[in-house]
């Protein structure tokens, strides 16, 4: 599932999100989400998160749609 919608994204999922710097080369990191900043419904690029180890990406995979502990 891809993170376009903002109710499909919700803090402690476990994600794979583009940074800023790899947007060219579409590279995912991986974490769980801390926040969600996006305020929008959707967005077509993902939508913002913030991890709980403080990266900052949109997110392009949502890996497990259960929360982690």
């Amino acid at each position: 599932m891809n993170g376009i919608k903002r109710n499909a994204v919700k803090i402690g999922f476990q994600v794979g999100i583009i940074l800023k710097e790899d947007q060219r080369s579409g590279k995912l990191t991986e974490g769980i989400v801390r926040d969600i900043l996006t305020n929008s419904p959707r967005h077509p690029h993902g939508i913002k998160v913030r991890l709980k180890n403080g990266l900052v990406g949109r997110v392009k995979e949502i890996k497990a749609e259960k929360q982690c502990p």
